[in-house]
């Protein structure tokens, strides 16, 4: 294919020498004069192991030039990758002057352009930017339709500096934001030679991908210094701590537990969490992330208790109990505080769990159930139909097989509220809808 890349800095560069390597030829473009003599000239203008090879490798082959003329490079390619920064201020503001002025230059371009054309974001944007400001100047600029006349994507890179290279051949997958089918097809095009899981989604779910990317990496940056830093006050090597931690990958690292819903609870949990935050006093240590694990999973509980109000709904259903589903373990759930909430608000509750018989309870398991609810025994109900059949309000709270077959139940003035994600998508719901965390 035939690709122009605008900015050519550490992204754009990459990019650029590896495309023209996998056969596309490719138009680098920026307007810092030392940028473009140093494409020019065979050289990297960024360090970056392996880089100065592939650019000197570009240029011999004639895949590879820059350029300062942006209209050239348009009229040229039949992609535009958008490199450019956005750097943010110090209140996290992006600025975005360098996305509007070359998304500007590319529109200009497309004005005289009688061929189809696709322009790829692939600088770090916030989800709505490509559709709220870079397609309507494009419009703007062009006087063209986008999907008709031009193609729009969002394309975000997963490149770590000292190890682009081999990062961009070697991704855990290529995320493609895509106006449209066509416009999408183009993108994966590019990457013909990449040998990576491809997927294709909405345009403001590829610019959210990136920053969830990126928090998550900051997150365990800080969770492991916090870790360390507790383990040193303690005479612990962290960095032993931490090496054992990641040899779990089935729970520790994987998709375990990253699933939004509502808030965690059980017998393990909130203690240990509880437990580490308080050696951290007695250690004088102050642990931010650790801290604001608990408050964060508060927060979850609460915003389903204002779901629940703001349907406006006198009778109120509940669908498990225990913190999740195959247990009677009450311990800590958080269903247990949504409950006592709403019955402390004057709502009607009915609550159904396959596994929780409050008779049948003993111990810590039982105390922490009449502790937080306790006429809890009126409330039960026996059968899933019971509850729906009363509720006005359904609130699903784990993914019990027993719940997946309640939303082709429910009825017109019905409200179904899931904090699990088991109801999504169901064409025989006639229910109002509402998910937590989608």
């Amino acid at each position: 294919m035939k690709v122009s890349i605008f900015g050519l800095g550490y992204v754009g560069c990459v990019t650029a020498a590896c495309l023209a390597r996998d056969g596309h030829t490719v138009i680098g473009v920026d307007i810092n004069p030392y940028k473009v003599n140093q494409i020019q000239a065979g050289r990297s203008p960024v360090i970056e192991p392996g880089l100065d090879d592939l650019i000197r490798e570009g240029r011999s082959s004639g895949r590879l030039w820059a350029t300062h003329d942006s209209h050239e490079a348009v009229l040229n390619s039949d992609v535009s990758l958008i490199c450019v920064g956005t750097p943010s201020s110090e209140n996290g503001r992006l600025n975005l002057d360098y996305v509007d002025k070359v998304t500007a230059e590319i529109g200009q371009a497309l004005a005289v352009k009688q061929a189809y054309h696709v322009v790829v974001v692939r600088s770090t944007v916030l989800p709505g930017t490509v559709q709220d400001r870079v397609i309507p100047i494009l419009c703007q600029h062009s006087g063209r339709s986008p999907g008709a006349d031009f193609g729009v994507s969002m394309n975000p890179e997963f490149l770590r500096e000292g190890s682009a290279i081999h990062d961009y051949y070697h991704p855990s997958y290529i995320v493609i934001g895509e106006l449209d089918a066509r416009s999408g097809d183009a993108v994966q095009a590019l990457y013909t030679s990449v040998d990576a899981n491809v997927i294709r989604t909405a345009v403001p779910v590829a610019e959210m991908v990136k920053y969830v990317n990126n928090a998550f990496h900051a997150l365990k940056v800080a969770f492991a210094n916090e870790v360390g830093n507790l383990c040193k006050a303690q005479g612990l090597d962290g960095q032993e701590v931490m090496e054992i931690f990641v040899q779990d990958r089935r729970l520790n690292l994987s998709p375990a537990y990253l699933r939004p819903g509502f808030a965690f609870g059980g017998s393990c949990l909130p203690k240990d969490v509880r437990a580490l935050n308080y050696r951290a006093k007695e250690l004088d240590l102050t642990l931010p992330v650790m801290s604001a694990i608990l408050a964060s999973n508060e927060k979850q509980i609460q915003l389903g208790i204002r779901m629940v109000e703001r349907t406006g709904k006198q009778k109120i259903g509940i669908l498990g109990l225990s913190f999740k589903a195959g247990t009677d373990d009450i311990r800590e759930s958080p269903i247990v505080p949504l409950v006592e909430t709403l019955v402390g608000r004057g709502y009607e509750v009915s609550i159904y769990d396959e596994t929780v018989v409050p008779d049948q309870l003993i111990g810590a398991n039982r105390a922490f159930l009449e502790r937080g609810i306790p006429h809890i025994a009126s409330l039960m109900r026996s059968s899933v139909d019971e509850v729906v059949d009363e509720a006005e309000a359904i609130v699903i709270t784990n993914n019990s097989a027993a719940y997946r077959e309640v939303a082709s139940r429910t009825r017109p003035g019905q409200v179904l509220i899931d904090f699990i994600g088991i109801a999504k998508r169901n064409d025989r719901m006639r229910a109002q809808y509402d998910g937590i965390c989608w």
